[in-house]
């Protein structure tokens, strides 16, 4: 598709707008928007006159008003659509040019975050394709589980072997786990030589060996411990003293678990990050982080690299507080029956926010400015002004503020003992007590979803942020492959937004003050999106049961306004497939993503909408719920087939299945009506609605049908 190309930075990155996409755009909303206006005239008009059944004509009046409110929110994604590349090739040869970089990866339990699983995202950190005396990693173990810090020490041993092996080899799969379960072996070297099939063979027995030695740890010490002291270890670090050997340096390692006490706040995530920015304040000091998801590898070395050619731009760089990376899933089914790709999210509505300055936070695989975090765009002085009220009563952290606060951050700092002492003060329960942090500094403590809103919070602060969608993804993780987990953790994600949606800091108050119109439309949409499910409900019973009575709901085919009703409808159906096949998806990507959105919505987004009252009546408490990235191989097999799995999930399960039964016995009550009376031109409306829903609850209804049983031997 044809774009213009917009005026950017001198050669590190382009940024083009998809003018056509975008016209195609503004075109569709100008004629969708009128059909629906005349639709909610058709609707509010016999109300006013009272010549309808009343109650069923509000309730169903009331959910397309909440349809066309959420689709006049979506539509700021689509105004001004970006992609982005980058030009490596003019980046700085000499590496003192680089400024550091700190990678943050938080884990919580080794129970249903797998220790192996965590290790390979820290190797394929460390083994980033930068220079290893300006990166640094991080571990927050949320669980204080001992075998975590014994694989961390283990993964340190394995990479000073796997490390050297990617670069003299030019290696592009940097996870060991990755390279090895390759069908193709495409492990991005350029050649297949002797000493390279003889060298990755002595690699692989290092791997194994590697594996099974934490496998076997974490069978006998994989507790998390709830009530403990803070621990800060320097697990590898060669910066103390000159290194002769630079080919193999590796980079810092740091092991940090927080002290956790059950009668302090302990803020979850957002806590942990917060503890990493003191800690890697006083022995890195790197002007920006790398945030990962302890399940989300490194898998294109070249990602910090990538993310510089914004962050050095002088052009945007002053305002610049992150670049965002998409969410890639390595183990997404070709079928996706859960739309774990998320493909709306990553392929179309990320591209539309980066043309408003800038996209949401995903909450992994974004390289942010430190500073955006400290202080407002062009504020440095903020830094150095009441720093014991807003940043603690530590003078090394405060220290290292006021060099942060400096062009150049590349000295080498000495880490010592009295650093490790500092740095296991910074994480403990207390340091935060009258400081600023959670509020105006670090990750805010507002939300569960403390990615997400504190870049909600930046954009409002008037920094901006870029989304880039490469080729190659540069990073990949595990998607949910049940039903259970993918509820459990929208559901999650639904709570947390809504709260914002109703709190002070909403998009459609506070942040249209702050922002702009279609950027906070944007951010809106995210918060109240999922009131979707009281539309969905209404119009999965209200019509069915008035399709029970004979009552109509919807003009007769012969009637005029009947087109209004389907201009509405194929005009919806329209756009979300042009997107679909615009982005590389197919008819059945389209055809899933409708399916799926049925079912969310009338179970997780219902629940997230639930768990959000019973907050405010205080029935219950907010929790983190941890999404689990354990795989269960029976669980795999059944979503590679495309085959539902609701097992643990009844509880999401019942509002769908009672709506499915509903719409059933409906359907055929109702169609016997039709054919006694003669009206099917009167109630085609209602028999289609119903045929839709039951053709798109197929797989509730095959679930729902016993199984039969095995024939015996």
């Amino acid at each position: 598709m044809a774009a213009t190309t917009v005026a950017s930075s001198p050669s590190l990155h382009a940024c083009t707008v998809q003018e056509p996409r975008a016209t195609l755009n503004r075109i569709h909303m100008s004629l969708h928007f009128t059909a629906t206006l005349s639709l909610l005239y058709y609707r509010i008009s016999h109300l006013v006159r009272s010549d309808v059944p009343l109650l069923a004509w509000t309730l169903i009046t009331l959910s397309e008003l909440i349809f066309t409110f959420i689709w006049l929110l979506t539509q700021a994604f689509r105004w001004r659509p970006l992609v982005r590349s980058v030009n490596l090739e003019k980046l700085p040869n000499n590496s003192k040019e680089f400024p550091k970089i700190d990678v943050f990866i938080c884990t919580a339990d080794p129970g249903k975050e797998p220790v192996v699983e965590v290790m390979n995202t820290v190797v394929s950190a460390m083994a980033m394709d930068y220079p290893p005396e300006k990166l640094s990693v991080y571990l927050s173990d949320d669980g204080g589980a001992a075998v975590t810090l014994y694989g961390i020490k283990e993964a340190v041993a394995f990479g000073r072997f796997w490390i050297p092996f990617c670069r003299k080899y030019n290696i592009k799969t940097r996870s060991p786990e990755a390279y090895f379960s390759m069908v193709d072996n495409d492990g991005g070297y350029l050649d297949w030589s002797d000493d390279l099939k003889e060298e990755e063979q002595k690699i692989k027995l290092l791997y194994d060996s590697f594996k099974k030695n934490v496998e076997k740890v974490s069978k006998i010490e994989d507790s998390v411990r709830q009530d403990r002291p803070p621990h800060v270890e320097v697990i590898h670090n060669n910066r103390n003293e000159k290194s002769k050997d630079k080919e193999n340096e590796l980079p810092l390692v740091v092991y940090m678990s927080r002290e956790k006490r059950p009668s302090r706040p302990h803020r979850f995530k957002a806590g942990a990050l917060n503890a990493l920015l003191r800690v890697s304040g006083i022995m890195s000091n790197a002007p920006y982080i790398l945030v990962l998801d302890c399940d989300m590898y490194c898998n294109d070395p070249l990602s910090a690299k990538q993310a510089m050619c914004f962050h050095l731009d002088p052009s945007i760089s002053n305002s610049l507080s992150y670049v965002q990376f998409p969410q890639i899933f390595y183990n997404v089914s070709k079928n996706d029956i859960y739309d774990g790709q998320a493909r709306s999210a990553y392929k179309t509505k990320y591209q539309g926010m980066d043309g408003l300055r800038g996209t949401v936070c995903a909450g992994t695989g974004y390289y942010l400015n430190k500073k955006a975090l400290y202080c407002r765009p062009n504020h440095e002085d903020e830094l150095v002004v009441d720093q014991v009220q807003s940043f603690g009563c530590s003078r090394m952290f405060n220290d290292s503020l006021k060099v942060l606060n400096q062009k150049s951050t590349n000295q080498d700092l000495i880490i010592s003992n009295e650093t490790v002492e500092e740095a296991q003060f910074l994480a403990t329960c207390t340091f935060e007590e009258n400081t600023r942090w959670g509020k105006d500094v670090g990750y805010s403590y507002e939300s569960l979803l403390e990615s997400t809103f504190t870049g909600y919070l930046l954009h409002c602060k008037g920094w901006k942020s870029v989304y880039l969608y490469p080729k190659r993804p540069c990073f990949l993780g595990c998607t949910t492959i049940d039903m259970k987990d993918a509820m459990v953790q929208l559901m999650k994600w639904a709570s947390g937004l809504i709260q914002v949606g109703f709190s002070r800091f909403s998009p459609l108050t506070y942040g249209i003050s702050n922002m702009s119109t279609l950027q906070s439309m944007c951010y809106a949409y995210f918060t109240f999106t999922h009131f979707f499910s009281f539309a969905c409900l209404l119009y999965g019973t209200i019509p069915q049961l008035c399709f029970l009575k004979g009552i109509s709901l919807f003009p007769e085919v012969s009637n005029s306004w009947f087109i209004v009703f389907a201009a509405v409808y194929l005009s919806s159906l329209s756009q979300h497939l042009y997107e679909v096949i615009s982005s590389g998806g197919s008819i059945i990507t389209w055809w899933n993503e409708q399916r799926i959105w049925m079912i969310k919505s009338v179970t997780a987004c219902l629940f997230g909408c639930l768990d959000v009252l019973f907050k405010r009546l205080g029935m219950i408490k907010s929790t983190f719920r941890l999404t689990n990235k354990a795989i269960d191989r029976e669980k795999l097999d059944k979503y590679e087939k495309g085959k539902f799995d609701f097992k643990g999930a009844t509880p999401f399960m019942i509002p769908l299945t009672f709506l499915v039964i509903l719409n059933v016995v409906c359907f055929f009550v109702g169609v016997k009506g039709i054919i006694s009376n003669g009206n099917f031109g009167e109630m085609f409306g209602q028999f289609f609605l119903s045929s839709y829903i039951l053709v798109l609850s197929y797989p509730i209804l095959e679930g729902l049908l016993p199984k039969k049983g095995k024939k015996k031997q």
